[in-house]
């Protein structure tokens, strides 16, 4: 606890770090951030941190007198990234796990009379929002399904979100052999034949059907940009903004309809083993800026101090590493 005249500011702690008291003492290994500029405790003297506080109380970033040292509670960086979430999601550690690497090897024929069709209605497509780890879309599922292929009854799309990676090399949460793209779209549905809503249908093994679809660098995606050009209204988790004219979903797929699927779960948490993936094999193109535009969303809101990660708060990287197939199969179909 440090405390000033008249005033008590809270430092809560956090894994491996410490409070100090006295007026020489040094506060050592936990980080802090005010205004949205991080510092370590351990590069400061207890003068310096009071100044600090007292610049920062005027600035009107403290509130309530608390400075809360506590990481987002899942999220990619060291402290709560994917490696983490199994001790609060235990589904995380399950044998039916997403992503995976799709190997040749592995392959099996996936024949079918029953074609994957999809129809979307572009005027459905209502808002994107910032979740806090990725940027999400938002559609009134009324019309907009999709049906055939692996899938037994119909599919309604709830949402479309996507991640990507620090760099062009990576991002993708599939890989195929063991390469990776430099993001990955995913378009959620939920099985409307059989359930009633989509948190009931995420309870089940056929619940939920995902597209998923690779992104490289290449030109720009014109129906994509429909999105890019509303992220700076959702800078930091927890803004919205409406999508200002109609976007088909069916638009950000890719021409050629191949694709893989298995069953597996959702690639963040809870990670409930409730999808039937659909896994386009081919990529389709996005333009450096439009990928660039996506890590420089925030992962705190706009009234929260900067979280102190190896990001500085940017969601600069934001997919799964892949699991184990196990027993799982996985299918090609080339339709």
């Amino acid at each position: 606890m440090v405390t000033l005249p008249n005033e008590t500011f809270l430092i809560e702690k956090v894994p491996q770090t410490q409070t100090y008291q006295g007026s020489e003492s040094i506060l050592k290994s936990p980080k802090i951030c005010f205004s949205h500029h991080c510092c370590r405790l351990g590069e400061m003297n207890t003068h310096q941190i009071l100044l600090q506080l007292k610049v920062t109380r005027r600035r009107n970033v403290l509130l309530k007198n608390e400075i809360l040292l506590m990481p987002l509670e899942w999220g990619y960086n060291e402290e709560n990234g994917p490696e983490k979430w199994q001790h609060s999601y235990p589904e995380a550690a399950g044998a039916r796990q997403s992503p995976i690497d799709i190997r040749a090897v592995d392959l099996q024929a996936f024949n079918t009379n029953r074609k994957l069709s999809w129809n979307y209605v572009p005027e459905n497509t209502k808002e994107v929002s910032n979740p806090g780890y990725c940027w999400k879309v938002s559609v009134d599922g009324t019309g907009s399904n999709l049906s055939g292929g692996p899938l037994d009854g119909t599919y309604v799309l709830e949402q479309f979100h996507c991640h990507w990676g620090q760099t062009n090399e990576e991002g993708s949460e599939h890989t195929v052999n063991g390469e990776k793209y430099a993001g990955e779209l995913h378009l959620v549905h939920w099985n409307s034949s059989k359930y009633s809503s989509f948190a009931e249908a995420a309870k089940y093994p056929d619940g939920l059907a995902v597209l998923g679809v690779f992104l490289k660098v290449g030109r720009k995606h014109l129906e994509l940009d429909k999105i890019v050009c509303q992220l700076n209204k959702v800078q930091f988790r927890g803004e919205h903004a409406k999508i200002l004219v109609p976007l088909d979903p069916g638009a950000l797929l890719p021409e050629n309809s191949g694709y893989y699927t298995y069953s597996g779960s959702l690639t963040t948490p809870p990670c409930s083993e409730c999808v039937v993936w659909i896994v386009f094999k081919d990529p389709v193109e996005i333009s450096q800026e439009q990928l660039d535009t996506f890590r420089a969303l925030r992962c705190y809101s706009s009234e929260d101090l900067c979280p102190c990660d190896e990001y500085k708060g940017f969601v600069k990287s934001n997919f799964r590493p892949t699991l184990p197939l196990g027993q799982r199969e996985v299918k090609e179909c080339r339709q």
